[in-house]
């Protein structure tokens, strides 16, 4: 899907590899997971959507977590490839293509890839999913949606790791199920990221890799799309852009670890951190866009 939810035309980054493979099984699970329930989107029966979400999040986490080995094996018959070809033609610059399977590296290059097939609405759609409301009260429900969503997912993986401390040959899963707790909780955020531009009437011009990349180079530097001092729309997007790309992506892989806290003590720490990190990511977003602030605050 592009950037306002129709097909994109050709395929991803990496298409015919492990990576394209595990690109679209992500963004099948964000559309999923944005796509729970029916009818408006927003926050008003709280313990209700909390729980469906829930349930949608461990139901597309173990998607999202066959996505990261898959890409993962891909990746090391990747690397394992380049170094058969030997150390001239590498020197020579003439290798390409292979990718780092370091958790960062891989994690990034996912996210990357799947961008362009997120499910952004654009702004006509969404004042159709929500008529007759103001345009602060449709980003209160789409922040309201993504933040339970993230949530979600942070309980799920945390839920998942607690239950293996109770079977110790089993924790050599966890590190997989942090990496699809952060891609997944990234690409939602990208998702209200791209859906708060289009509201704003601020959407990021180009095709839809061109908008995708945009819209992921603002959930990199947490700020909007041509706000000043952040340089070029699609400027960081180059060698830097995918350098700060993956500096985030490795944080909030580390963040992620207190999903492996002892009991469900780490469901509750992934879930709260995980809300209060998308709210402030939208809160940011709204002063820079000149959307109304969230109702209350």
């Amino acid at each position: 899907m592009g950037a306002t939810g129709e097909p994109v035309e050709g395929e991803v980054v990496g298409a015919d590899s492990g990576l394209g493979s595990a690109a679209r099984a992500l963004a099948d699970a964000v559309a999923g997971l944005l796509g729970n329930g029916s009818g408006k989107d927003g926050g008003s029966r709280g313990s209700s959507r909390a729980g469906a979400g829930a349930r949608a999040a461990s139901g597309v986490l173990a998607d999202v977590v066959s996505a990261v080995a898959g890409a993962a094996r891909s990746a090391r018959s990747d690397e394992g490839a380049q170094r058969a070809t030997g150390s001239s033609q590498r020197a020579a610059g003439t290798a390409g293509g292979a990718r780092s399977w370091a958790p960062g590296g891989l994690l990034t290059d996912l996210l990357d890839a799947a961008a362009p097939r997120l499910p952004i609405r654009d702004g006509e759609r969404l004042r159709r999913a929500h008529p007759g409301a103001s345009d602060g009260e449709i980003a209160d429900a789409l922040v309201a949606r993504a933040a339970r969503l993230t949530g979600a997912v942070g309980a799920a993986t945390g839920g998942l790791a607690a239950a293996q401390w109770f079977a110790p040959p089993s924790m050599v899963a966890v590190p997989l199920e942090l990496g699809a707790q952060t891609v997944l909780v990234a690409a939602v955020e990208v998702v209200l990221v791209g859906e708060l531009h289009e509201l704003a009437g601020r959407p990021a011009p180009g095709d839809a890799r061109e908008r995708a990349a945009a819209y992921l180079s603002s959930w990199t530097t947490q700020r909007a799309v041509g706000s000043p001092g952040r340089g070029g729309v699609f400027a960081t997007m180059g060698s830097a852009g995918m350098a700060a790309l993956r500096r985030r992506v490795t944080r909030r892989l580390a963040r992620s670890t207190t999903s492996m806290a002892p009991l469900l003590v780490g469901a509750t720490l992934a879930a709260r951190g995980n809300r209060k990190a998308t709210a402030e990511l939208a809160d940011r977003l709204r002063s820079d866009l000149r959307l109304p602030p969230a109702a209350g605050s």
